[in-house]
């Protein structure tokens, strides 16, 4: 079953998304694209969904480049073959590239409307756990310790995270404009990314160091959810069609040229 902590009465959080637009080549510069898409839902005062991938790399929040060794640190991680880019919004770090598969929604809200930021996540939370429900995946939202980019608002199973969540919040053209955003783990290696994640921290000179037993992916929640049975070699269209389906409310989901 959909994991049962989001009130369901925080479902009317979200708007209706017409369709799920699923772009077929990785994005260079997600953020950039998300920051774009925010700006088209101002002036058309649509909602709007996307599902992508990015290129692989890290993103980080601006804070990280204050750090004395930030040259040195994003020199060393893009000939490693992991370039940094660096985000407006805050939280952490987090990976992007093969594996890893984005949701982006964004939508105007009317002035005079309750800005909720928990009513929200609570919403997005209970649809991405339904979405994942139609894999046999059984979520609930925790805060996952030792996660990159951890927060109250993780999708888990068991005590590993499977996907993060973030939202942002700007007027943009005299309007209000929400953006949600979910990032899923579904067949990268969770050792691989924490390992790049903690070489990244440590050459900034940061502590901070993630554990790969605080993640899963939905590659390695399959076998538990379906008997022992390997995961299929499509599994991340399917995820992708699960995700767009539970989100488009009116229209089947829409192939983009990145």
């Amino acid at each position: 079953m959909p994991s049962s902590d989001p009130a369901a009465g925080a479902l009317g959080a979200l708007p209706i998304f017409g369709f799920v637009a699923r772009h077929d080549r990785p994005l260079s510069d997600g953020a950039a694209q998300e920051a774009a898409w925010m700006e088209r839902a101002a002036a058309t005062g649509r909602a709007a969904a996307h599902l992508w991938h990015g290129e692989r790399g890290l993103v980080v929040p601006r804070s990280y480049a204050r750090s004395p060794r930030w040259a040195q640190a994003c020199t060393a991680s893009a000939a490693a073959g992991w370039p940094v880019q660096v985000r407006s919004s805050g939280g952490g770090l987090v990976p992007q590239g093969p594996g890893v598969l984005n949701l982006s929604l964004c939508w105007p809200v009317a002035d005079g409307q309750r800005m909720d930021i928990d009513l929200v996540y609570r919403a997005f939370c209970t649809e991405l756990a339904t979405a994942l429900w139609r894999l046999d995946l059984t979520t609930h939202t925790a805060a996952v310790a030792g996660s990159f980019c951890d927060g109250r608002y993780n999708l888990a199973v068991g005590a590993a995270k499977l996907v993060g969540t973030a939202q942002c919040w700007r007027r943009l053209q005299g309007v209000q404009v929400v953006l949600a955003h979910a990032l899923v783990l579904v067949d990268a290696d969770p050792v691989a990314l924490t390992g790049r994640c903690n070489d990244f921290e440590a050459a900034l000179g940061h502590e901070r160091r993630y554990r790969a037993e605080a993640l899963t992916s939905v590659a390695q929640a399959w076998p538990t959810a379906h008997a022992g049975a390997a995961a299929p070699a499509d599994l991340s269209a399917r995820t992708a069609q699960a995700l767009a389906e539970q989100f488009a409310r009116v229209l089947a989901p829409r192939v983009q040229a990145a």
